[in-house]
């Protein structure tokens, strides 16, 4: 009964032949080992599948017009109409509704003619009027079979329970999709007297999609998986439906017009040439219609307008995705909300010092002229406190608003293409407000939109206030960083001022003294040379960087450091062991200086400090050691080396941290001995130039191996 024109068609045939034999196989099995013992369908089921399969196999064999596969054809048909039955069993129905029972039988017997045709069309071969004949009858007995499955199919899902139809939804689909197949395949071939040669190619193919939703139907785990498309996926099948409508409506037309004969039909082709040609230049560039058929999508065939998954994927994107290396957050904030509404550009007014609003970004928005304040403090404060979504399409058609914001700014007013403005608000407070143009397709605002916008403008106002911390705190750490480089000023003032003090008082009492006077002119010059060197160093206050390294006689240098106090408080060399020093001299200056005069200040006036420098042969260790107050372990742990933390009443808490940080760039390091009431040693260890050398050596070759 079946035949094939093309030499392609019976491969195609037989590999969709086979394709469904194996799915039927596989799912058979499947349903076996993990389809739910308790339910009434899971035999029946089994017995579809592999009854499906045995046709397969034969179909691919000796092909579906053999008399052996018309006979699994039969089986099959009735084994699926017996699935039917069974899925009523379910929820009871098989027993409740006498009326499934009959029409189930009716089809049983319906579908038994089949064989009987069969030999009837084996015994009248040569007669090519009875086989014409019994090809009419065979599809209508079909037809029948297929129209009074769906029947069952609608009141099997129709009269469902909602609990059950969980249950059902895949089964159903595979059946119903199978007896559609049918239904259409042989009212074609009931029409035109012969079977249609795709439609039995793709018979194998369509037994696979029955397989595989019987098998997602036999397990409540995969029973409750629902087929959702995504919006793209829908906005192309539509583009696809409305190109396919457009071919068949061509198709009819010119195969109408080419039977009134002449060359109207073949005119007829070339104008539906021109013209999809036309549309397809029109159409497909054209943002305003892919935007008018998405719209015209989302609002009939989906419960909600946004994929708000996609939605907010692309949202996190903009945000956090710096693509245009121009593009500020500001930008990427106005632009989030515009691609949400399709707007074609937007502005974002942020609060001033007076809560006024100001233009501070615009999104491909520069034709539109924007005063300044763009807003008065009336305007923010309203929409600050009521947090209210303005459609300006209401505004302007006279709809009601709340009372705060009918001060609208008259330039929001006049301009059509100003559609929405919506506040960014962080806990309350207005970050900023956005401006939306007018989307590239005309519409007007719904309740998605506004929850939507709503949403998004507080994600956007926690991002856009977190960065105004982040830049308030930078300008704090600067004016922190400023502050600290006036303690460092304030405390070496304050060590000069302290021992220009002292440098008076001694005056008073031996200012007749020769050598006193040669003292203090010494002190006098140190401590101009020290201001000198101090304001050089200004820039440098806390960077912890040297600035130039040299070479220095290190007991040389602690006895300059020793002289410079003389006349001020007794200072003393105990031993002075030569070693040469690479170091910023003016740094490592400054920080014995910082040390001695801690030293001094921890000490009686009649006491004396003690300088001692040692050589081990790698490092050079200058200690400085005082019979003072000493300090705890507590605060040696936690304040002596910290910034503004001091155990001396109007202390700045700057000298040691300084002396510290001064070593500590220049390789070496500063430790600390002390105990309550006997004193403090300070031991400041720092590598000899000659190991500072070799170290430095070994680093280049280990560079250069590497």
């Amino acid at each position: 009964m079946i035949g094939a024109s093309s030499s392609l068609m019976p491969f195609l045939a037989i590999t969709a032949a086979i394709v469904g034999a194996v799915a039927c196989v596989i799912a058979a099995g499947w349903v076996y080992k993990r389809g739910e013992p308790q339910r009434r369908d899971r035999d029946a089921t089994i017995l579809a599948l592999l009854l499906s399969a045995l046709w397969s196999v034969l179909c691919a064999a000796f092909g579906a017009a053999d008399f052996s596969t018309e006979l699994a054809q039969t089986a099959r048909n009735i084994a699926l109409v017996y699935l039917l039955f069974r899925l009523f069993a379910n929820d009871g129905r098989d027993l409740s509704m006498r009326m499934v029972r009959y029409l189930v039988i009716t089809l049983f017997v319906v579908e038994l003619f089949q064989p009987l045709l069969l030999m009837l069309d084996r015994r009248f071969a040569n007669i090519s009027e009875a086989q014409a004949f019994i090809f009419q009858i065979s599809a209508i007995l079909h037809l029948l079979v297929t129209i009074g499955s769906l029947v069952l199919l609608h009141n099997l899902y129709a009269g469902a329970a909602t609990t059950s139809r969980n249950l059902l939804r895949w089964s159903a689909l595979a059946l119903s999709g199978f007896w559609l197949f049918e239904l259409n395949y042989y009212t074609i071939a009931y029409l035109t007297g012969d079977a249609p040669d795709l439609l039995s190619v793709l018979q194998g193919f369509a037994i696979a999609g029955l397989a595989v939703c019987l098998a997602l139907g036999s397990h409540s785990r995969t029973a409750g998986l629902e087929f959702s498309p995504s919006r793209a996926a829908a906005f192309r099948s539509l583009s696809l439906l409305l190109i396919t409508a457009y071919l068949l409506a061509m198709v009819v037309i010119a195969q109408s017009l080419a039977a009134l004969g002449g060359e109207l039909g073949r005119f007829s082709q070339v104008g539906f040439l021109i013209l999809a040609c036309a549309a397809a230049v029109v159409w497909i560039p054209s943002a305003k219609a892919r935007g008018w058929l998405r719209v015209t999508l989302v609002k009939h065939l989906f419960q909600h307008r946004y994929d708000y998954r996609a939605e907010w994927q692309r949202f996190t994107d903009t945000v956090g995705l710096n693509e245009d290396d121009n593009a500020t957050l500001q930008d990427r904030a106005v632009k989030a909300l515009a691609d949400i509404t399709d707007s074609r550009g937007g502005l974002l007014l942020a609060p001033n010092e007076e809560a006024e609003l100001e233009l501070v970004s615009d999104w491909r928005w520069r034709e539109i002229s924007v005063p300044s304040p763009a807003a008065k403090r009336g305007f923010s404060s309203a929409l600050e406190e009521s947090g209210y979504i303005v459609d300006f399409d209401r505004v302007r058609s006279g709809a009601n608003v709340p009372v705060e914001l009918r001060s609208f700014p008259e330039w929001m007013l006049e301009s059509e293409d100003v559609w929405a403005a919506v506040p960014l608000l962080h806990y309350g407070r207005l970050v900023g407000v956005v401006i939306l143009s007018r989307p590239t397709t005309n519409r007007s605002l719904d309740w998605e939109d506004l929850d939507l916008l709503r949403v998004a403008g507080r994600q956007l106002a926690s991002y856009l206030a977190e960065q105004t911390g982040q830049q308030a705190l930078m300008e704090a750490n600067r004016f922190d960083e400023f502050n600290r480089r006036i303690a460092f000023v304030m405390h070496d003032i304050k060590n000069l001022a302290s021992q220009l003090s002292l440098l008076a008082g001694n005056a008073e009492k031996h200012a007749e003294n020769p050598e006193f006077r040669k003292d203090m002119l010494i002190t006098l010059r140190n401590s101009a040379d020290k201001l000198n060197t101090m304001l050089a160093r200004l820039g440098r206050y806390g960077s912890g960087k040297p600035s130039e390294m040299s070479v220095v006689e290190i007991s040389a240098l602690v006895g300059d450091i020793a002289k410079r106090f003389s006349g001020i408080h007794s200072v003393e060399v105990a031993r002075a062991i030569p070693g040469l020093v690479r170091c910023d001299v003016e740094a490592l200056t400054q920080a014995l200086q910082h040390l001695v005069q801690n030293a001094i200040d921890a000490s009686k006036d009649e006491d004396t400090v003690f300088l001692e420098v040692k050589n081990d042969g790698i490092h050079a260790k200058i200690e400085i050691v005082d019979s003072g107050t000493g300090m705890t372990p507590e605060f040696v742990r936690n304040g002596l080396f910290k910034p503004f933390v001091s155990s001396k009443e109007g202390g700045f808490g700057i000298g040691a941290f300084e002396a510290s940080e001064l070593i500590r760039a220049m390789g070496g390091r500063l430790n600390v001995e002390t105990r309550p009431g006997l004193g403090t040693r300070f031991m400041v260890t720092l590598p000899l130039s000659a190991t500072a050398q070799l170290f430095e050596q070994s680093l280049t070759k280990k560079n250069e191996v590497a």
